[in-house]
């Protein structure tokens, strides 16, 4: 029997000693690779020297012989403190939104009060009409659309506080932006001396100049023709056609002639003049309707021009009948100005000498331009103050073929011409007819004034 070498003796022990448990791969792994021949043993150690030179982990009795791991007590990590965060920039915050709403609230008092009181308003005269049975609601609106107040709720509370929602009379009543609230409702709440006198009932007939009107409120004891004329060229009331007027009126001779509606108005005996401009903006621009605005726009007429337009044709009918066609020829001159520069028409001639005669200093440019003989296209401004036909015949732009027209001033018959010929020959008929009028009334004069005398 052969002695067992020192291997088996070892293994023999092994053996013995060990559990039959099962054993994990890696721990038998590890032991076969420990008994190994010397050489083999060798040239692993020497082929992986590092490997067998560095540390090796402890391993632990429980991971060789699945007991349990013991608890092995962890560190405790120190809580951080928290730092106290400064309120230093809340309160900096909060005390900037207060001042800000403090400021804000205060600009709105201000701005209030000084709506209240009427501070640094504008002076200007304002007519308001206020409607049969007009609430309170209502005539604030129409306050803030004249220009008189910015708040209508303001106004509103203030009336009901003062109680004056049913005091409120319906008519024309002339207040001012610089009045306070108070003078405001005192104005449309009372009846004025100046409202009980007895009215005086004025008409300015179709084609009527201004300087013609202005004599007409004198004559009846309504104010200064001389005062009227300065108050109505100086405008600036606040009315809505007012914006649409040119800037630059150097060659006008009066500013707003034209602006002076023709129709019956009722005044009172010695009334402000501005006060009547008032009552006379406001009837004309209640007459420029939102349709006539718009009709004039696409024809590429400015207000200016439409009136002055109209102004003419005023002048050149004999009748309301007539002003369609005479508004015609016009229209197809000033679409000619080519063929015909010039619209030579009798009543701007004669415009411009009533100009020459009322300058202190003669001015020929300015009277060259009211002269359709002289100079071309329309006048700088109107020669007279229009109806409504009148200027209702200019936005209509009917469309015609002629270019001529004489009237029969003593009949009212108008003759229209497409030639210059034809037009010789109505003009010439129309001077017979005059010629034979005038010879008639003369005879006519001669036999009353015989008659008298038997």
């Amino acid at each position: 029997m052969q002695n067992k070498d020192d291997k088996d003796i070892i293994n023999d022990d092994i053996s013995e000693n060990i559990s039959p448990e099962p054993v994990e791969e890696d721990v038998i792994n590890a032991e076969e690779t420990e008994i190994t021949d010397g050489e083999d043993f060798t040239d692993d150690y020497e082929e992986n020297y590092e490997e067998y030179s560095s540390p090796k982990p402890e391993r632990h009795y429980a991971e060789e012989y699945d007991e349990p791991e013991r608890d092995v007590p962890r560190k405790r990590k120190k809580k951080k403190k928290k730092r106290k965060r400064s309120r230093l920039p809340g309160i900096i915050i909060l005390t900037t939104f207060i001042f800000a709403v403090s400021v804000c609230l205060a600009l709105v008092i201000i701005a209030f009060g000084r709506d209240m009181l009427g501070i640094g308003k504008s002076e200007n005269t304002h007519l308001i009409v206020i409607p049969e049975g007009a609430t309170t609601e209502e005539i604030s609106i129409l306050l803030k659309d004249e220009g008189i107040i910015k708040s209508p709720e303001c106004f509103q509370l203030f009336s009901r506080l003062r109680k004056s929602d049913s005091l409120y009379i319906a008519g024309e009543h002339f207040v001012r932006p610089n009045m306070a609230y108070e003078t405001i409702i005192n104005e449309l709440t009372s009846i004025d001396e100046e409202k009980e006198q007895e009215t005086i009932e004025v008409t300015f007939p179709e084609g009527s100049t201004l300087f013609e009107s202005a004599q007409i409120l004198e004559e009846n004891g309504i104010c200064s023709a001389d005062d009227f004329i300065f108050y109505f060229n100086s405008g600036g009331l606040g009315f809505e056609f007012e914006n649409r007027l040119p800037t630059d009126a150097t060659l006008k001779f009066y500013r707003m002639e034209g602006y002076l509606f023709p129709d019956t108005y009722f005044f009172y005996e010695n009334m402000s003049p501005e006060q009547v401009c008032q009552k006379i903006y406001l009837n004309f621009d209640n007459k420029m309707t939102d349709e006539r605005y718009a009709r004039m726009e696409r024809l590429g007429l400015s207000l200016d021009q439409l009136i002055t337009f109209a102004s003419i044709v005023q002048k050149e009918a004999a009748n309301t009948d007539t002003m369609t066609l005479v508004a015609s020829v016009f229209w197809n001159r000033l679409r000619n100005a080519d063929t015909f520069p010039l619209l030579q028409s009798d009543p701007t001639s004669n415009y411009a000498e009533f100009v020459k005669s009322k300058m202190d200093v003669y001015d020929k440019t300015v009277v060259d331009a009211y002269d359709t003989y002289v100079g071309p296209g329309l006048p700088p401004g109107a020669i007279c103050n229009p109806g409504i036909e009148a200027i209702d015949a200019v936005l209509e732009a009917f469309e015609s073929n002629y270019f001529y027209f004489i009237a029969n001033i003593y009949t009212g018959q108008t003759y229209f011409s497409e030639t210059l010929e034809e037009h010789y020959g109505y003009q010439e008929m129309v001077e017979g007819q005059v010629d034979e009028y005038i010879a008639s009334s003369i005879e006519a004069e001669r036999e009353a004034e015989n008659n008298e005398e038997t």
